[in-house]
């Protein structure tokens, strides 16, 4: 296990080293990550850097060509899948699309993780349920399909169905992607609010800078899979990298561009992808 200061507390998670390449291409090259307990981390870049490559790495959905990921004191890339499920157990993943069950209404699709970990009476589900629901004020939505919601409801049962569980952490890939500015500032308030109630631990991957500003603790800027600069948000507004003033300046420029976006083909799901879930 990496050695940490006596005292500081140790990171829930930690990344060591991280090296991923999908058909020869490298999308992580050595990514170091902390997330520090009770704390909001962002990591901010440019589609394409390897962000949600690296929660996918987190949750083992993906295992690393080299390096190693930590949960508290379990290294989860040597960790077997069927023994993943506590792991998992601990966190929840808000996708970016929401990915919520068409065929199912809202009070089903937020108690599915409840029912595929066999955990409480129906009683106790329905309690749960009803309280991550009031948490991301869907109260009232239960019998609604997911065709049924804007996409800023969508997000937020998908959240509810996430936090259901009572996760330690939180993955939330591209939270606001999609939304517009109201809807997109009511799922950074609710990123906030699971932090100061909860004590939720938090990854946030976005490029969306005012979401960023409004969430973080703590700023990773990530660029060709490589984290090239961390520090609060204003720290990243003061850096003289040239690449991280373009990217917060929002200008394009061509040498920015990550390798990886250049005519890679998507990889095939592994099995730990088609059977993992956070």
């Amino acid at each position: 296990m990496p050695p940490t200061d006596d005292a500081t507390p140790q990171p829930i998670v930690r990344l060591r080293a991280v090296r991923k390449a999908f058909n020869a291409t490298p999308i992580l090259r050595g990514v170091d990550l902390d997330l520090p307990t009770g704390e909001t981390t962002v990591i901010l870049g440019p589609s394409g850097c390897g962000k949600s490559v690296t929660l996918k790495h987190i949750v083992g959905l993906l295992t690393p060509d080299e390096g190693e990921i930590w949960f508290e004191n379990t290294r989860v890339d040597q960790t077997p899948e069927h023994k993943l499920g506590p792991i998992r157990r601990q966190i929840g993943l808000l996708f970016q699309l929401s990915a919520l069950f068409d065929s199912m209404t809202v009070a089903e699709n937020v108690e599915f993780p409840l029912l595929e970990a066999d955990e409480g009476t129906p009683q106790d589900r329905a309690q749960r349920v009803q309280e991550a629901l009031d948490t991301v004020g869907m109260h009232g939505y239960e019998r609604r399909l997911p065709a049924e919601l804007s996409g800023g409801q969508r997000k937020r049962v998908a959240l509810a169905r996430a936090i259901v569980v009572r996760p330690r952490v939180m993955l939330y890939d591209e939270p606001t992607t999609g939304l517009d500015p109201i809807r997109a500032d009511g799922i950074d308030k609710l990123v906030v609010k699971l932090k100061q109630t909860l004590g939720v631990t938090s990854l946030v991957v976005t490029h969306d800078l005012t979401s960023a500003k409004k969430v973080a603790d703590r700023v990773v800027v990530m660029f060709h899979g490589e984290i090239i600069a961390e520090g609060s948000y204003d720290d990243m507004l003061r850096s003289e990298d040239p690449r991280i003033q373009r990217f917060m300046r929002g200008e394009y420029h061509a040498e920015d561009d990550a390798p990886a976006a250049q005519g890679e083909r998507a990889p095939a799901p592994t099995q730990r992808e088609r059977t993992g879930a956070a």
